[in-house]
């Protein structure tokens, strides 16, 4: 491996890291694996969650914040979907190792 290589698996490792110590929280990790389906509305989103309205939206804030999560505003609703496939591919891999 010469020392190009080496740069740059250390970078990827570095965004490794960002991304697994952004999703690493129980509550989010929750909210993300319901968003493996597809867009679902906040309100449907909340349903599904045990935490109180305002953890929630805290909760919803810092995936935004983290660009872990993308929104979609249609009237009065906000849809909640997956922001890239880095995140589809980390959630289909601890569904596979976890959710047997």
């Amino acid at each position: 491996m010469d020392i190009n290589e080496l740069q740059e698996l250390q970078e990827n490792a570095g965004l490794a890291v960002a991304l697994l110590k952004r999703m690493a929280h129980k509550d989010r990790l929750l909210i993300l694996c319901h968003l493996t389906t597809g867009e679902i509305s906040a309100g449907e989103l909340s349903r599904r969650s045990l935490l109180s309205q305002s953890a929630f939206s805290q909760h919803l804030a810092v995936l935004r914040a983290d660009q872990l999560v993308k929104t979609r505003k249609e009237a009065q609703t906000i849809y909640y979907s997956l922001a890239n496939d880095a995140v589809i591919e980390v959630l289909s891999t601890l569904k596979q190792i976890f959710c047997k």
